[in-house]
C-alpha cells in the first residue's frame, strides 16, 4: 500500500541539506525561515490535509519513517515513554516566548546542530533535545550581539 511516507521518501534531498518535519504548532513565518534563510528541506504538516489533525504519535512515526528531524514547540514530545528517542531520527523541542525568539533559536539549531562539523545523518538520531533561549546566552549569541550602527 502506498503511503505519504513511501511517496515522499524518494524525494528526500541530499545529506548536506537538513531534512526536517515541522509540527503543526510552528508558525508559518518560522517554516518560511527554515526554507528560505536556512535552506532546510521542510515537510510542514499544515500543508498536508491528511496530517493537519493527526495525533502527536502519528507525527512521531511519520518523522521516523521519513528520516526527518522533528521540530516542534510541543513539550509532550519530551515524554520518552510515549516518544522513545531511540526510535526517532531526532526531536528538537523549542521553548520560546515569541516568534522572533524562535527565529534566533532556529539559526542556532542550524549552525550548532544540523550543520555542525562531522554531524551524522540524521544529526540527532536517537535523541530528543529541548532548547530555550538560554542556549544562546551560553554560546555568547544573544539579541544584543546584533551589529549596531557606529555612534
Amino acid at each position: 500500500m502506498r503511503t505519504l511516507a513511501s511517496e515522499l521518501k524518494p524525494l528526500a534531498g541530499t545529506a548536506d541539506v537538513p531534512q526536517v518535519y515541522a509540527d503543526a504548532n510552528l508558525p508559518w513565518g518560522a517554516v518560511g525561515q527554515m526554507r528560505r534563510e536556512l535552506r532546510w528541506d521542510v515537510l510542514f504538516v499544515l500543508e498536508h490535509p491528511e496530517l493537519r489533525r493527526a495525533a502527536d504519535r502519528e507525527h512521531f512515526v511519520r518523522a521516523r519513517e521519513l528520516g526527518r528531524t522533528l521540530i516542534t514547540l510541543d513539550r509532550d514530545f519530551a515524554d520518552g515513554r510515549r516518544f522513545p528517542p531511540a526510535l526517532s531520527p531526532g526531536i528538537v523541542i523549542c521553548s520560546v516566548p515569541d516568534e522572533a525568539a524562535l527565529h534566533r533559536l532556529l539559526r542556532y539549531v542550524d549552525r550548532a546542530i544540523l550543520r555542525a562539523p562531522g554531524v551524522a545523518d540524521p544529526p540527532l538520531a536517537g535523541q530528543t533535545i529541548a532548547l530555550t533561549l538560554d542556549v544562546l546566552s551560553a554560546t555568547g549569541r544573544t539579541r544584543s550581539d546584533r551589529r549596531r550602527p557606529p555612534r
